[in-house]
């Protein structure tokens, strides 16, 4: 696919695959429309995690802000009897063997979060995950974050499912990590907005004038 002037303006909803980072999907769609076209990604995903990553190309750049405000949704994964340094399998494993019985309790609502030290949030100008693989000691402040859905769906041995769905800023591993003894193992984003994987089509650019139908800009 290459384009240029406005045909090069609008949204790639892309499926991304475990084991590349979100930079690596926005290099291959620079490939692809060629060289001078403008792409970012509008709220990364972890190398770990696979689902919906949306690319913004040309002008369409410009409401990176709202695109990442939109509320997500997830599906997870987790683990009890284990904790991660991550929160996911990247991280350095300590099992404790500490699995819970019976239903949890599974927040909702507006709730204070802390974000894990392995996240993009920027100290003093620089990654917490940088910082935290150079070994520095440090503590990110607690935000608040909204979570308007958080349901289990299967129950197996030491793992559990869950479907999240959570405001822009939601930590996932740290919402999992507050369960107990657990990290989270898979994590699939299936919506962002009215934006779904199942429409995910890296070859497909949405034109912008049909994307911003999604996206909230007053305010």
């Amino acid at each position: 696919m290459s384009a240029s002037g406005s045909a090069a303006d609008g949204l790639l909803l892309c499926d991304k695959p475990a084991g590349i980072t979100s930079h690596d999907v926005v290099l291959q769609a620079r490939r692809r429309l060629g060289r001078g076209v403008k792409v970012g990604h509008a709220g990364t995903l972890d190398p770990f995690a696979t689902g919906l990553l949306i690319l913004l190309v040309g002008r369409a750049t410009r409401v990176q802000r709202f695109v990442m405000s939109l509320p997500k949704r997830y599906i997870v994964t987790a683990r009890f009897g284990a904790i991660s340094t991550t929160g996911d399998p990247e991280g350095e494993l300590t099992e404790t063997g500490v699995i819970p019985e019976g239903d949890l309790n599974l927040p909702t609502g507006v709730i204070r979060q802390r974000p894990p030290a392995y996240s993009a949030v920027k100290i003093g100008g620089q990654r917490a995950y940088k910082l935290a693989r150079a070994g520095e000691t440090f503590e990110l402040p607690e935000r608040e974050v909204a979570v308007y859905r958080f349901e289990e769906t299967r129950r197996e041995g030491a793992e559990r499912d869950f479907v999240i769905e959570c405001s822009s800023g939601t930590y996932v591993r740290s919402l999992i990590g507050d369960l107990g003894d657990a990290y989270c193992t898979a994590l699939r984003r299936t919506r962002i907005g009215d934006f779904d994987v199942e429409e995910a089509d890296a070859e497909r650019l949405l034109p912008l004038e049909q994307a911003l139908r999604h996206i909230p800009v007053n305010g």
